[in-house]
């Protein structure tokens, strides 16, 4: 099952509406806020890379406010 750390820059004043979309998503495992150059810290569990893939380039990047995403994919046994 991956993970993945998803880090976010909203747009000025979205950053709560943001939270609350992401905060209620079934895939969400955490939410953080953040201060400096990101705003927001998600991680995400899925099933596979493909489901993976799909939340983020059709769900996660598609909210109203999000400016921009940095995704970072945990890997096992290091």
């Amino acid at each position: 099952m991956p993970d993945a750390f998803v880090l976010f820059k909203t747009e000025p004043s979205h950053e709560h509406d943001v939270y609350i979309a992401l905060d209620g998503h079934p895939e969400v495992a955490e939410v953080h806020a953040l201060y400096g150059e990101f705003d927001l810290l998600i991680r995400i569990t899925s099933t596979d890379s493909k489901t993976l893939s799909n939340l983020l380039m059709n769900t996660f990047r598609r909210i109203n406010g999000v400016r921009e995403t940095q995704t970072m994919i945990a890997v096992e046994g290091a």
